[in-house]
């Protein structure tokens, strides 16, 4: 499993299609082959943290590379975020409870 951890600040000028194409990049993701789960949260202060879970390497560059994706990444640069970090790492130890 690979785990992707984005955390943002939107800018206090983002546009109205934010939402959008905020909901069309979940849409995307989830049809991603390997794509496992997917959760966002917001904070009081205004900090953001979604978790993509995929089930390989491969899957999380199918969908860094997706054209949409890509274009999306662009403009979040350019017009959406004050601030963003990205990290992508693999489970140490992984236990559910109950079992």
């Amino acid at each position: 499993m690979v785990i992707v951890i984005f955390r943002s600040r939107l800018r206090p000028d983002a546009g109205p299609d934010y939402a959008a194409t905020a909901a069309r990049m979940v849409a995307l993701a989830q049809a991603t082959p390997g794509f496992v789960s997917y959760r966002h949260y917001e904070a009081d202060d205004g900090e953001r943290v979604t978790i993509a879970e995929f089930d390989s390497e491969q899957a999380v560059r199918a969908w860094r590379e997706h054209p949409e994706h890509r274009e999306a990444q662009r403009r979040g640069r350019e017009e959406w975020y004050a601030w963003y970090r990205i990290t992508t790492c693999t489970p140490l130890r992984d236990a559910d409870f109950p079992p």
